[in-house]
């Protein structure tokens, strides 16, 4: 059985706006995302420049140059990301899901990917990169909150 594919680019973008979104008080350097986030410096660079294109984030050169958010983190999606370095949520057998057609007993695949893909659009629209930061404080909690149970119930 095969699995939904999301791509490196998607992933890296989003762990971009999440490595600016947790420092907003001065730029960040490439060098320092890639190191963070082990993702091979070349890649992170395109993958920034895709996000810079979309209004995501703006650069400030000299010295103390880097990246910043162009947005509050409360008002960029997932949805922005993925779009920003991929284009189409969804495509089938790699084409955009809007140009496909189906005939005979097939033709209730057309409005089956369209409903997928609009459920997927609205989760991912859904979800804020600030949304993500307080979702993985949360996450790193859980082990405490679990391990105090047991005392809890004496």
């Amino acid at each position: 059985m095969g699995t939904m594919r999301i791509s490196a680019k998607a992933d890296y973008a989003i762990r971009v706006l999440l490595e600016l979104a947790a420092d907003t008080t001065r730029p960040t350097t490439c060098e320092a995302m890639a190191v963070r986030q082990d993702i091979p410096p070349r890649f992170l660079k395109a993958v920034v420049g895709d996000l810079r294109r979309a209004g995501l984030v703006r650069s400030q050169r000299g010295c103390d140059g880097g990246y910043w958010l162009a947005r509050d983190a409360n008002t960029i999606t997932v949805r922005d990301a993925v779009v920003a370095v991929d284009g189409d949520l969804l495509s089938i057998r790699g084409e955009p899901r809007a140009g496909l057609s189906y005939h005979g007993t097939a033709r209730s695949l057309t409005p089956f990917w369209a409903d997928l893909e609009a459920q997927l659009d609205r989760m991912l629209d859904a979800t804020t990169i600030a949304h993500l930061l307080t979702r993985e404080g949360v996450t790193h909690d859980r082990p405490m909150a679990s391990a105090a149970a047991p005392h809890q119930r004496r």
